[in-house]
């Protein structure tokens, strides 16, 4: 089973701290995610950020409800958090988001490490994988920027950014 890796980034003109507690917040997932993914938060609200925290929620994929478990493997107050996903559609999901200072605010990194389920068959979704993911990524990066900022709302379909990169 091959792993693929997802990497993005971002700057936010906004301190560490206040972008870390933007992304702490669970409910800001759903804020975050493309509405056609019919994303929702199952664990009762609010819960409590820690390592150790499970997150139960479900999501859509082509109008398909997934149910969806992440465990808060790693937690490091305004710096890092690592969630992994304990159930669901991938045979690997690890998603390490890391925040920097910069100048004039803050960096925020995500590395996603997943592989696909029912490999080598499975593989053969990659491209369409990796899209969808790119597509992801993109709104989440506007959403961010337009709640964060106070900006007005980003369209739902919104192209890439050049900042994603993907690697096998």
């Amino acid at each position: 089973m091959a792993i693929h890796v997802l990497h993005a980034a971002m700057e936010v003109p906004l301190p560490r701290r206040r972008v870390f507690a933007f992304f702490a917040d669970a409910e800001n997932l759903a804020r975050i995610t493309p509405p056609e993914l019919g994303f929702r938060i199952r664990t009762p609200l609010p819960i409590a950020m820690r390592a150790g925290a499970i997150i139960d929620y479900t999501i859509g994929l082509y109008r398909i409800p997934m149910r969806w478990r992440t465990l808060i493997r790693e937690w490091r107050e305004d710096e890092e958090f690592v969630d992994e996903q304990v159930q669901g559609p991938y045979a690997l999901w690890v998603h390490r988001h890391t925040f920097t200072d910069v100048p004039g605010g803050t960096l925020v990194r995500d590395e996603v490490r997943y592989q696909l389920p029912f490999s080598p068959l499975g593989d053969l979704a990659l491209p369409l994988v990796r899209r969808q993911l790119r597509r992801i990524f993109s709104y989440r990066e506007a959403n961010v920027r337009a709640l964060l900022l106070q900006s007005p709302a980003p369209q739902p379909l919104i192209p890439p950014a050049p900042a994603l990169q993907n690697g096998s």
